[in-house]
């Protein structure tokens, strides 16, 4: 929670009250139902909540913007962003029951009134976003071919609708047919945890 706080110093106490909740409840979903690492449940704040938040470095939603998380997996980087802007809504797609169920829980426990959930294959998913966010590990090329249709024509924020996902590692393979559009931001410039320092937020407007 100290690393929470210490980069988003503006949250509110309902968002403090939020945050601190997750660590009981991703020890206790993920004792029945794992959908982080065993190993890495005690890095719950670091490798997975800040991570998710790394998105709010570069972009600041709008109220009223709808973003889709595409194969959230236990709820990363929706449910944290979720708690971030309240006023943005946001659509977690997994295609795997288990861990939307995990999501569902965490949501309810949680009161978040702007976190719906489906669970299919993100190709079935036929919505319209203003983004889609995603910690997948697919390629970038892979993704945009399945969740281009799922973007808005309508623009509401600083930046153009499309894709946003954290990326880590080397980055110019997969990038490099896009690279002209794309942009690359290093959450090292944000966060100062060694984690961070190959972690990436990686925006491709669509």
């Amino acid at each position: 929670m100290e690393q929470i706080k210490k980069y988003f110093g503006n949250l509110n106490e309902r968002q403090l009250e939020q945050f601190a909740m997750l660590d009981a409840l991703y020890h206790d979903w993920n004792a029945k139902i794992n959908v982080i690492s065993r190993k890495d449940i005690d890095n719950l704040y670091e490798h997975h909540v800040l991570h998710s938040l790394g998105i709010a470095e570069v972009i600041r939603f709008k109220p009223g913007t709808a973003v889709m998380d595409l194969g959230t997996g236990g709820g990363f980087p929706g449910i944290p962003l979720a708690i971030m802007f309240p006023e943005t809504t946001f659509h977690l797609v997994d295609s795997t029951k288990k861990k939307i169920l995990v999501c569902d829980e965490v949501v309810k426990a949680l009161g978040l009134t702007n976190v719906t959930s489906r669970w299919c294959r993100a190709e079935e998913e036929k919505g319209k976003f203003d983004f889609v966010v995603s910690r997948a590990v697919m390629p970038l090329a892979d993704l945009v071919k399945i969740c281009r249709k799922n973007i808005a024509k309508e623009q509401h924020n600083a930046l153009p609708n499309g894709l946003i996902c954290l990326k880590g590692g080397e980055l110019e393979h997969e990038t490099y047919p896009m690279k002209n559009s794309v942009d690359i931001t290093p959450l090292s410039d944000y966060f100062s945890e060694e984690y961070f320092e190959t972690k990436k937020v990686v925006y491709l407007p669509l």
